[in-house]
């Protein structure tokens, strides 16, 4: 025979769980609206793909919706979780970015930036997005890539220099 459920789980005057719920969802939807269209625009420029960056960004509120107020973080965590959705998939697929080496010349400055970019690691290239476009700071990227801060300092020098050559045309493949 089922055991009754507990009256703290039945008893539908408790507003104490409600509220809970309320105040994480709210939390959700405020993260969103502040954060999902660059969230989108940084793993779109990481992953170079317009489906990863939409599948990442939804899939990561997705899983925070579910996961609760066990996420203390709301906005941290959901950066986190969709750089490292999109790796995941990137990596399911084996996807090969094809480099073009056409000259940057007479193309606009953001075609130009977004090539480069497609050219640096993509360990460089995520660091350089949530420092200069998201405002992280190098322990907060660590832990949204999987990776130490010092490692982060260093994706991201190596990443300047590496654009630097790129756009400046002294790039050597």
């Amino acid at each position: 025979m089922a055991q009754p459920l507990s009256s703290h789980l039945t008893d539908v005057s408790s507003d104490d769980w409600v509220s809970g719920v309320v105040a994480f969802d709210d939390r959700v939807e405020a993260a969103y609206r502040e954060h999902s269209s660059a969230m989108w625009r940084a793993v779109f420029a990481y992953s170079g793909d317009r489906e990863v960056a939409s599948d990442a960004v939804a899939e990561a509120f997705a899983q925070a919706i579910r996961r609760g107020d066990e996420i203390r973080r709301v906005d941290r965590w959901v950066w986190r979780a969709a750089f490292r959705i999109a790796a995941g998939e990137l990596k399911s697929r084996r996807r090969v970015v094809a480099e073009v080496d056409l000259p940057t010349e007479g193309k606009a400055p953001l075609v130009a930036l977004q090539d480069a970019l497609m050219r640096v690691s993509p360990k460089q290239r995520a660091s350089l997005f949530l420092y200069y476009y998201a405002g992280y700071p190098p322990r907060d990227i660590a832990s949204m890539i999987g990776s130490t801060p010092a490692a982060v300092r260093v994706h991201l020098h190596r990443g300047r220099r590496n654009l630097a050559e790129i756009l400046n045309g002294d790039d050597h493949d």
